[in-house]
């Protein structure tokens, strides 16, 4: 069994500064130059989300899986996620229950130790430069989202507020 409190954590970060610029005087600020703005951002990690979500449910399942984070870096798909999601209300709305259901299939009995340590090929990038390309154990996809890709883009939200600027995707 995994233990998700990180991740759940990692999960109300992200959704706690996503509120926050939602909130502010300007709910949809420019980004600098070459970044997202906060719906680009959200709509990445609803996308990375599923992704991790269907290699842990795969795995659950039997099949052989994979995780690839190039269909969340893509813009074409980005915007078709946030239109599908209705926008930013919509996509915090479904990265909260994306978070939910990836920390019951992760955390709860649904996988054993064994299969949390699945390796599963992975290629991961991130502003067009290749970070992973091998297979990582399961367990280290869903721990990596808690340690370095949700408090990247907590940052990256953060940063679209007035005098705070962080760049850099994650």
């Amino acid at each position: 069994m995994l233990d998700t409190a990180p991740l759940q954590d990692a999960y109300r970060a992200l959704l706690d500064a996503a509120a926050t610029v939602a909130d502010a005087d300007d709910p949809n600020p420019a980004p600098p130059d070459g970044e997202w703005n906060a719906d680009q951002i959200l709509a990445h990690v609803s996308l990375i989300s599923a992704a991790t979500i269907a290699a842990v449910a795969g795995v659950a399942a039997g099949a052989n899986t994979t995780y690839d984070n190039r269909i969340a870096l893509d813009a074409w798909t980005i915007e078709q996620t946030i239109a599908h999601a209705g926008g930013n209300a919509g996509l915090r709305d479904r990265i909260g229950g994306q978070a939910a259901a990836l920390c019951a299939l992760a955390g709860g009995a649904a996988l054993s130790d064994a299969e949390l340590s699945t390796p599963a090929p992975a290629r991961l990038l991130s502003n067009d430069t290749l970070l992973v390309d091998q297979p990582m154990a399961l367990r280290y996809i869903v721990t990596g989202l808690a340690e370095a890709e949700l408090p990247g883009h907590t940052k990256q939200l953060l940063a679209l507020l007035p005098d705070v600027r962080v760049t850099g995707r994650y």
